[in-house]
């Protein structure tokens, strides 16, 4: 798989960021595999902050899909950065780093 093809495959769910993963270029799509496991890890990590926030009247019915339409919005931005070629992180979460 080449390149660009990894990286974009890296953001389709977590089934296509294990093919990119083990089949992909792994040293070269780095960036983007690293940027779509955060995103998929904050994924989970709002899913469980928002099982607590359900409890909340009004500020937890408010704040989870808002948590969940910030985070298809990075996913979205991740992806397209993928398909221009471009190496740019994503807001606020992006500069962790997972994959050394």
């Amino acid at each position: 798989m080449t390149k660009k093809g990894t990286d974009i495959v890296s953001y389709i769910t977590i089934v296509g960021w294990l093919i990119a993963l083990l089949c992909g270029t792994r040293e070269e799509s780095k960036f983007h595999l690293n940027q779509s496991l955060i995103l998929i890890l904050a994924n989970i990590i709002w899913g469980v902050i928002g099982k607590v926030l359900a409890f909340i009247p009004i500020i937890g019915w408010i704040a989870i899909p808002i948590g969940y339409l910030i985070i298809f919005i990075f996913w979205i931005m991740g992806l397209v950065y993928a398909m221009q070629g471009k190496e740019k992180e994503i807001p606020l979460i992006g500069g962790l780093r997972i994959l050394s």
